[in-house]
């Protein structure tokens, strides 16, 4: 007969049943503990899985940022040998630039100097010539004495008046500025023709003088002869006056002015002292009666306005030269300006190009120590 080992619910139980139950009991166990390894292994066997795949993904992105490393290292040299290429190409272009203003900076000045050495010595000669004319001026008054003698004679008295007014214009003036029996519009030939700078208009100059009324007005025997040949002296002295103002003077052609020579200083002395209506009156018609002196005085007047309009001339040319070097040399201010932006452009290029290299070397450097058996936080991204 069975042994009952202990009731349960009004059954009893056997050995053989307790021992069946828990067989079965440690038989539900045992396949339980199996599910469990099994799911176990299948987990740990994904989890081997995802790592491998995870581990082949950052190896994968490693070799992409060496690579990409690489090629980031290898354009930053290019572009430095680039930049080095244009910053030498620059400076020799600056260089050359330069030099070539140099160049011509010291052309410029050397011409400048060359054009004012030769003012002063034109200036020095026409001095010589100044001094030369007072001594001939003073050689003149010396044979004052000896003008009656040779204006005795009526065509040797026209040909001294014409040929010492001659003499005093081709001695004081250029060759080109002056003409002699010069011919207008209206057929009349003056005497000399004087041009000015930069007027068409020539000055005119008249050499034939009354010089027998002169004459006889000095050599009257009494004060009536004296009274009569003063008379005869005002109205040819008058007569010329007004032929000379109704032949010389066209306008638009001639200049308002002329001229009247009188070949003797002490003649032209005593029409001054006697005869100061004349005087007035040839002023009124604008025609001025001139001595020796006073024509020479006029010629240096014409010669200095010819002097002063050529170095103006040659002022200006100085001037529009210097005024292109001040233009050249702002331009290169500006240029010069231009490629220390450039410069300081590029610079600031290259900075940031190290800079992101800095950022990508240090990136490789934290996923090269990077933990993957400790799951920490994810890295901040670094503002670029």
């Amino acid at each position: 007969m069975p042994v009952v080992l202990f009731t349960f619910g009004g059954r009893p139980f056997t050995v053989a049943e307790a021992a069946a139950v828990a067989a079965a009991v440690l038989a539900l166990l045992l396949f339980l503990v199996l599910v469990s390894l099994v799911r176990q292994s299948r987990a740990r066997a994904a989890v081997v899985a995802e790592e491998a795949l995870r581990r082949d993904e950052m190896d994968r992105r490693l070799r992409e940022l060496v690579r990409v490393q690489s090629e980031t290292a290898g354009r930053v040299q290019s572009m430095t040998e680039i930049l080095a290429q244009r910053q030498s190409e620059l400076a020799r272009a600056v260089s050359d630039r330069l030099d070539q203003t140099s160049h011509r900076l010291g052309e410029t000045l050397s011409t400048a100097a060359r054009a004012t050495h030769e003012s002063l010595t034109r200036i020095a000669e026409r001095l010589v010539m100044v001094e030369t004319a007072e001594r001939t001026l003073g050689d003149l008054s010396a044979q004052v004495v000896s003008l009656r003698e040779t204006l005795a004679n009526k065509q040797a008295r026209g040909a001294f008046g014409q040929a010492r007014m001659e003499a005093i214009v081709a001695d004081g003036l250029p060759r080109g500025s002056f003409a002699f029996q010069y011919t207008l519009s209206n057929g009349k030939r003056p005497d000399c023709a004087i041009f000015l700078p930069g007027d068409p208009r020539p000055l005119l100059v008249d050499s034939k003088f009354p010089l027998e009324a002169v004459t006889a007005f000095r050599e009257a025997p009494s004060a009536e002869h004296r009274k009569a040949a003063g008379q005869r002296l005002r109205n040819d002295l008058l007569k010329h006056v007004y032929d000379v103002a109704e032949r010389y003077f066209i306008p638009g052609e001639t200049q308002d002015v002329a001229l009247i020579f009188v070949p003797s200083e002490s003649v032209y002395a005593e029409i001054s002292e006697h005869f100061d209506g004349v005087v007035q009156e040839a002023y009124r018609l604008r025609v001025v009666l001139v001595s020796p002196s006073l024509l020479m005085l006029a010629v240096q007047v014409v010669q200095a306005i010819a002097k002063d309009a050529r170095m103006r001339e040659e002022a200006d040319r100085v001037r529009a030269e210097v005024a292109a070097l001040v233009d050249d040399v702002s331009r290169l201010r500006e240029r010069v300006g231009d490629l220390a932006k450039h410069f300081s452009q590029v610079g600031d290029d290259v900075q940031r190009v190290i800079i992101s290299a800095d950022k990508i070397a240090r990136r490789g450097l934290r996923l090269e120590q990077l933990d993957f058996d400790t799951p920490g936080p994810a890295p901040s991204a670094t503002p670029e």
